[in-house]
């Protein structure tokens, strides 16, 4: 019988504290517990402190994880909840992914006052992204537009974009969905135009290997699916050697049993891009993500990544 509160480390942001106050919900509910059998603890990292350069220069993904790990490994912390998408693919060791909530929307929201969709932007107009995967993909479609870079947390962006900063931004959908922000969204990109991030729209929740109760309770609110789709995702992931400096897009889907996985690289000016798409058994999902992984390596070449 659990005695001490269950404490699950976040970072403090709206859209963070969401995402662990919905894993609190979904444990209270599958083991009939109250709010009292849970603390939330929050963690301020690197990523969230460094707000006036591109991550990519300064560490990359791991910085928005590593205070929440070392508490994990400390033992402050029970759990950890991310966006799957902020996470590195190598974790420290002792650590891994144990659970993963039904996934939500994957797909990029465009969000304007100024047009229904990136496609119909003015010529000249600015758009406001910290992803360089975004980044990439609007100079793709639009080299005409000019692309400037974005910090902040969700809050802050939006409030932003309402006060003329830039013309238009990027966002994923499910953060917006998770915070009651749908009408934010002025239109959606669609995954064949526009690849999502790895992990994109997914909450998952990181242990202690070997901690065997908190691995039971987490058990209880794992969804298959999805650990499915990111264990492809991750495996071509670390094919690339996927950071913050690299625009990469990829997603797994399932359908009837088949798992289909869509791969993209980009040179961060949107000049080149190179595709992949590979299918197989949704058992096979680390091997379907790590051959798509490295087709992708050997269509872009020995030079591609090294130019920047």
């Amino acid at each position: 019988m659990q005695t001490n509160p269950l404490r699950i480390g976040t970072r403090g942001s709206a859209l963070a504290l969401a995402q662990a106050h919905e894993t609190r919900e979904r444990l209270m509910t599958a083991h009939g517990l109250g709010e009292d059998a849970f603390e939330i603890v929050v963690i301020k990292t690197s990523g969230d402190k460094i707000q006036d350069r591109p991550l990519s220069e300064v560490g990359g993904k791991g910085l928005f994880t590593k205070e929440i790990e070392e508490a994990l490994l400390d033992g402050r912390i029970d759990i950890a909840v991310h966006s799957s998408k902020d996470m590195p693919t190598v974790l420290p060791d002792g650590l891994a992914l144990t659970a993963f909530l039904p996934r939500e929307d994957v797909r990029d929201a465009f969000l304007s006052p100024k047009a229904e969709t990136l496609t119909d932007l003015p010529q000249g107009a600015v758009v406001g992204s910290s992803s360089l995967r975004r980044q990439a993909m609007i100079k793709r479609l639009r080299p005409d537009l000019e692309v400037v870079m974005y910090r902040g947390n969700l809050q802050t962006r939006l409030r932003k974009l309402a006060e003329g900063a830039v013309d238009a931004t990027l966002l994923a959908a499910a953060g917006l969905r998770r915070l009651g922000l749908e009408k934010e969204i002025t239109s959606l990109l669609e995954t064949d135009e526009f690849l999502p991030a790895v992990g994109q729209g997914a909450i998952c929740i990181e242990s202690r290997e070997g901690d065997e109760a908190t691995l039971a309770m987490l058990a209880a609110i794992h969804d298959p699916e999805t650990q499915h789709r990111l264990d492809a995702e991750r495996a071509f992931l670390a094919v690339l050697d996927g950071s913050c400096r690299t625009p990469i897009g990829g997603l797994a889907m399932i359908a009837d049993g088949v798992m289909h996985f869509k791969g993209v690289v980009l040179k961060p000016d949107g000049s080149e891009m190179h595709e992949t798409t590979n299918e197989g058994n949704v058992s096979d999902a680390v091997e379907i993500g790590r051959t798509a992984g490295e087709a992708l390596k050997a269509k872009m070449g020995p030079g591609f990544l090294a130019d920047h």
